[in-house]
């Protein structure tokens, strides 16, 4: 959790994007938070027992995997999996999770609320809540419910409540709405576990950080395994946290192309897509945090689409709409149809099944590497696995599950 270049500032601000846009009741426990985060980040007892769980109950280090067959059959470039589908709980979420839990037991917080899309951080939250005895109540959009209802049962079976969202779309965008309404109602006892690199600061940094240790693995395994760093690394963004904690131990690295894929959905000149950085989106305030946002002329957040629950989200964490504007990022955007031919491939020639959020960054490096010469290394972060995913591909695919 070391820092590599000045942001955010003090305010939570990566340029003109992050800033804290809440109600007033919530800005001292953002103060609190910020001030028990920075304690924590620099206790060396906090960081060791964060690395235990993440060795002893997450499994960590997850493996980088050649994906020999896969990269024989497109010719060019070889193409590397960061394996978080192998994380306890199936993702990348149980990082972040197991940071944010330990510092709401050092606050003495002992109820925990989240959101939750595609259902992952739903899952790592409430996993991480049974793990230390907290009380737990998710937030998730009842169209998120439908398509995750493998995931909506894991989360009750692991003690949490699971709240339903009837408003807006459904979705991601109004489960972290009503979770927002809950922390302010709940403050004094309540530590609200975000699960992406968005929201209020200190949140965008604190959930950076913690997601980091998947960015600091591959710098020494890369080394260890294949004697150099990746000529590209490529994740998928929606908020973002998977994406900037495996970019941003590599931003230093220029000679390493870092490359974030939003969801196309049914094509971004359709507008039936969610695909903030690679669209006409302005930046915009959502969720505590000014980024970019899709929305209409008179700056009401439209309604997105992905066949990824968790990517349908109209905005994104703050440090990536810097890194857009910087340039040390390009984002690039993949349609429905691309990603699950990418997850039908993995599967028959890797026996991998990713979550559909990762088919989208895996569907990028398959467009890609034909054109490469065969040397050349592409690291994808393959966040999630696609259990949780089969009724939304088996439909798509005209199978009755």
């Amino acid at each position: 959790m070391v820092k590599k270049y000045s942001l955010p500032d003090a305010q939570g601000h990566f340029g003109p994007y992050g800033g804290i846009f809440v109600a007033e009741t919530l800005v001292p426990a953002l103060e609190e938070l910020r001030v028990a985060f920075e304690a924590c980040r620099q206790d060396a007892s906090f960081v060791g027992e964060f690395e235990h769980e993440l060795r002893h109950y997450v499994g960590r280090p997850s493996p980088i995997y050649h994906a020999r067959r896969l990269s024989e059959k497109l010719g060019g470039a070889q193409i590397l999996l960061k394996r978080e589908d192998l994380n306890h709980t199936g993702s990348h979420k149980i990082n972040n999770c197991i940071g944010q839990a330990l510092l709401a037991k050092r606050m003495g917080k002992l109820r925990v609320i989240a959101e939750t899309g595609a259902g992952q951080h739903g899952v790592a939250t409430a996993t991480v809540a049974a793990r230390f005895g907290f009380k737990c109540v998710v937030y998730m959009g009842t169209e998120d419910m439908e398509r995750q209802a493998a995931n909506v049962y894991r989360m009750k079976l692991l003690g949490a409540a699971v709240v339903p969202v009837e408003s807006g779309s459904k979705t991601l965008k109004d489960a972290l709405n009503e979770a927002m309404r809950d922390w302010v109602t709940n403050v004094s006892d309540t530590f609200y576990i975000i699960g992406t690199v968005a929201g209020p600061h200190p949140y965008p940094m604190m959930v950076r950080d913690f997601q980091t240790v998947i960015g600091r693995e591959c710098l020494t395994q890369m080394t260890e395994g294949f004697g150099r760093q990746p000529d590209r690394v490529i994740a998928c963004v929606g908020g973002g946290s998977n994406a900037m904690g495996i970019f941003y131990p590599y931003i230093p690295h220029e000679d390493v192309r870092l490359v974030g894929v939003e969801a196309a959905g049914e094509g971004i000149r359709t507008g039936r897509h969610a695909a903030p950085l690679t669209s006409n989106a302005r930046a915009g305030v959502l969720h505590g945090n000014r980024t970019y946002l899709m929305q209409d002329g008179n700056g009401q957040v439209i309604e997105t689409h992905s066949i990824s629950a968790g990517l349908d989200y109209p905005g994104v964490g703050p440090e990536h709409a810097w890194l857009k504007d910087s340039g040390r990022v390009e984002y690039v955007a993949v349609t429905d149809e691309e990603a699950l031919d990418a997850f039908h491939t993995l599967c028959r020639f890797e026996g991998i099944l990713p979550a559909l959020e990762s088919a989208h960054a895996l569907a990028q490096a398959m467009k890609i590497a034909p054109a490469l010469a065969c040397d050349k290394l592409l690291l994808v972060c393959l966040s999630g696995r696609g259990d949780k995913d089969m009724h939304t591909v088996a439909e798509r695919s005209g199978i009755q599950f």
